[in-house]
């Protein structure tokens, strides 16, 4: 039975910088309103989208794609990079964090593409996929009165230009048995052949609707008609996109099964003076959380344990799986 109470926008962008579309997804997580579920429609025109904590030239080949045309972007999830053209089309859920239902949201999209004539479900830790093949990731961000779960849906993307751009590690194709990143994505084009992006986003939208209420009715927006400049320029800065690519006196760099991590060091008499880590973690607030811990720390591997030990955090598994591989490291030290 649909909650009547639940307020609910469809919201598309008719714009395909992925700069604008990624300070708009952030400017409607700011304006969300108690019991309010808004379905924001995306795209972007050639473009690398990395996770919040993760190194753009490890993930991506920046010259490469700028020489070409392309935009890099960074959003504020977590997970790892992924290619956008038009022949992708992108989904946000953006909610009152109390109506948050990851089963549901995945029932919104599951149920548009299974009424296309395409089989479909959900697959390791946060994607979609038809015939063993992934054609959707999905990732996913959390305040304290909001959130979104926003992801691809590949319909007919140049997978050459993705194999192009992206640098996926070995470790993490060889993590997944397969080889190469190609190999392991489907357009669900490959499945029906006449698929459109209209049609999905019809289907897409009768879906929300049939889930969630409200009408089909879209508020179509671009950049003559919202103004968003400060978040513009945040999502277009060099400072944003890139970061800093410090030196570290030291870095360690493992994959776990919820992600890869490399963690740097600077150390000046002794202690630690910065501290980055690099990962396509889902939870990219723990992982910023545990760099902050360390910084003014002893580089003394007990007091680097002690202190990740002691972060509160609902993901122990991430805890307690860095503190066993440091704990491990010690011993080479």
């Amino acid at each position: 039975m649909l909650n009547q109470d639940i307020h609910t926008k469809i919201i598309r962008s008719l714009s395909f910088d992925p700069w604008f579309n990624l300070a708009l997804e952030e400017h409607l997580l700011n304006q969300i309103q108690p019991n309010e579920v808004i379905f924001y429609l995306w795209q972007n025109k050639d473009t690398v989208v990395i996770g919040k904590n993760q190194n753009a030239w490890k993930e991506c080949r920046c010259k490469r794609l700028e020489e070409d045309g392309g935009k890099l972007a960074r959003r504020l999830s977590g997970g790892g990079a992924v290619f956008h053209d038009l022949g992708n089309l992108n989904f946000t859920f953006i909610m009152d964090k109390n109506l948050y239902d990851l089963e549901k949201q995945l029932k919104v999209i599951l149920n548009a593409v299974k009424s296309l004539g395409i089989d479909a479900k959900f697959s390791g830790r946060n994607d979609l996929t038809a015939k063993g093949k992934k054609f959707s990731g999905n990732a996913f961000y959390f305040r304290e009165h909001s959130a979104y779960h926003h992801g691809t849906i590949l319909i007919n993307t140049d997978l050459m230009k993705l194999t192009n751009y992206l640098q996926v590690s070995k470790e993490k194709i060889a993590s997944k048995g397969i080889d190469s990143v190609s190999s392991r994505v489907i357009n669900l084009m490959d499945l029906q052949n006449n698929l459109t992006i209209d049609q999905m986003l019809q289907s897409l939208k009768q879906s929300f609707v049939d889930i969630y209420g409200g009408t089909t009715n879209e508020i179509q927006v671009d950049r003559d008609n919202y103004n968003i400049k400060d978040l513009y320029d945040k999502y277009a800065s060099w400072e944003w996109r890139y970061g800093e690519a410090p030196k570290f006196d030291i870095v360690f760099e493992n994959r776990f099964p919820w992600g890869g991590i490399q963690m740097g060091l600077s150390l000046k008499n002794g202690h630690i003076t910065s501290a980055k880590i690099y990962s396509d973690a889902m939870n990219s607030k723990l992982i910023q959380k545990i760099a902050s811990s360390l910084i003014g720390l002893p580089f003394d591997m007990n007091a680097i344990l002690d202190t990740i030990k002691n972060i509160d955090t609902k993901d122990p598994i991430i805890i307690t799986d860095i503190q066993n591989w440091l704990f491990q490291k010690s011993k080479q030290l």
